[in-house]
This record gives C-alpha cells, sequence and structure tokens, in this order.
C-alpha cells in the first residue's frame, strides 16, 4: 500500500491499524471460532472517526482475507 495516494490527498498512512490481542472486539462481535481453536474468525474492519463501521469483511473460512483492493476501497469510500 505504501505510496498510494487518494484522489483527496490521504495515504493509507493516514489511517490507524488497530489489533485485538485481549479478545475484546473479538468477544463483542462474536468473532470467535466455535470450532474450540479459541481462533477468531478472520475480520477486517474500517470504522470512521466517530466510531461507525462503515465497511466490514468477516470470513469463516481462516484462509480467505480481505483483499488490499477491497481494504482500500472501503477507505477510500469514507466520507470526509
Amino acid at each position: 500500500m505504501a505510496g498510494r495516494i487518494f484522489a483527496d490527498g490521504r495515504t493509507p498512512e493516514h489511517f490507524v491499524f488497530l489489533s485485538d490481542p485481549g479478545h475484546r472486539v473479538i468477544d463483542r462481535y462474536g468473532l470467535l471460532n466455535p470450532d474450540g481453536r479459541g481462533w477468531p474468525h478472520p475480520a477486517t474492519f474500517v470504522i470512521d472517526r466517530r466510531g461507525i463501521v462503515r465497511w466490514r469483511f468477516v470470513e469463516v473460512d481462516f484462509r480467505i482475507r480481505a483483499t488490499n483492493e477491497q481494504i482500500l476501497a472501503a477507505l477510500a469510500a469514507l466520507p470526509r
């Protein structure tokens, strides 16, 4: 994603990326995989500055993830 510039001049570096090692979000959104391994379903959320989820990708197959193109399109679609 480095070097990518959106039409309004923003770059991916202007966005915050978060992880959830304590499972707070995983538990809140019901993403824990019930297969007994304790792994969450792969999920990506784009959340605006007001805390509104504007886009999400959740998949039960751990091998399938949101693509960079999908995430960049979701970021580009965020309201200003």
